[in-house]
């Protein structure tokens, strides 16, 4: 294999593992909500604010695994 064939499987795999850890975090996440919110209405307000940042934090990070991929696909560093 080449170094190509190495880097084009790395990509996958980061977007990938990125992908499904993004997906895992959340969906516990807005299952604790739902769970939380069950419990205590009162709140639901200020646990939906802290809910969605947290869902933006959690996209950010897989974005940025994404961007890197993207950095080693198309501007490869190790040559070909």
């Amino acid at each position: 294999m080449t170094n190509v064939a190495f880097v084009a499987l790395a990509c996958g795999l980061i977007i990938g593992l990125g992908a499904i850890g993004a997906c895992i975090g959340i969906g516990v996440m807005g299952g604790k909500y739902i769970e939380a919110s069950a419990r205590q209405p009162e709140l639901m307000n200020t646990l939906q604010t802290k809910m969605f940042l947290l869902a933006g934090l959690i996209d950010a990070a897989f974005l940025i695994g994404v961007g890197i991929a993207m950095m080693f696909a198309f501007a490869n560093p190790f040559g070909a």
